[in-house]
């Protein structure tokens, strides 16, 4: 019983020691009450998998209000791994609620990308709406999973005066693969054209019109299928898609004519 006590003090040293030791090697110095705390060795762990991680936010939520300042600090340090960063941003959003939205809106612009998209993410979490020139300018993002989160995060809350931002999206080199004249849509083209249609944007009812009768689109052609019956409020027979085409081939005459 003596050697397990002495067993379990010398490993609490011990890993007490390796995290003020770690503390000292970051470069720009830590508070002491940011060292005292006791999340700090957990923070500064690397986790190879995700039921670390998870005990790690179990933790973290355990300590309320309390936790904060540690996790803007992790926010805001380099030195820690991205993946408790990740958490940390998650877990201050959990905690404080919606009086974290400001200082999440912050990090949008991060260098590190994971931050990026961990705060955007925790923003649509707390049904932050308001960021909306935010959210418009992360459409442009150089990471295409952050796009893609702004795209989800535009639909999610329906924010139909972005939408031609969305449209805007289609011009962009950065949503193709390939070298000019031999780019190639991907799904991140098929997600913009489907909400384009969840947003109901009127202005792309000709464009899409005419997309949809010409073969270099027929790779998006559900999704143009999909928008379309959104946007004009009919939807297409069923059937293959050329039956679908020439339904909205009449329906383009249509709008010819008128």
């Amino acid at each position: 019983m003596k050697l397990l006590i002495a067993l379990i003090i010398c490993t609490n040293f011990s890993l007490s020691f390796a995290s003020v030791k770690k503390a000292k090697q970051l470069k720009k110095p830590v508070p002491k009450s940011i060292q005292k705390h006791a999340l700090f060795p957990a923070f500064l762990r690397k986790y190879k998998d995700k039921e670390g991680l998870e005990s790690l936010k179990k933790k973290t939520l355990s300590y309320g209000s309390k936790a904060v300042p540690l996790l803007t600090f992790v926010m805001k340090s380099k030195h820690f791994p991205d993946k408790n960063r990740w958490q940390a941003t998650f877990c201050l959003g959990q905690i404080m609620g919606k009086k974290s939205a400001a200082y999440l809106s912050k990090f949008t612009s991060h260098p590190n990308w994971m931050l990026r998209l961990a705060s955007l993410k925790a923003l649509m979490s707390l049904e932050q709406k308001q960021f909306k020139g935010i959210y418009s300018r992360m459409l442009k993002d150089k990471a295409m999973i952050v796009r893609l989160q702004a795209l989800e995060t535009i639909k999610q809350f329906k924010l139909k005066e972005l939408a031609p931002y969305v449209w805007s999206m289609l011009y962009d080199k950065k949503n193709y693969s390939g070298s000019k004249g031999e780019r190639k849509r991907g799904n991140i083209i098929r997600n913009i054209i489907k909400t384009i249609g969840d947003l109901d944007f009127q202005k792309a009812q000709k464009p899409m019109l005419a997309m949809i009768q010409k073969k270099k689109y027929r790779d998006i052609h559900e999704e143009l299928d999909y928008s379309l019956s959104k946007i004009m409020k009919k939807s297409s027979p069923k059937g293959n898609m050329s039956v679908k085409k020439h339904f909205w081939k009449s329906e383009y005459l249509k709008l010819q004519t008128i």
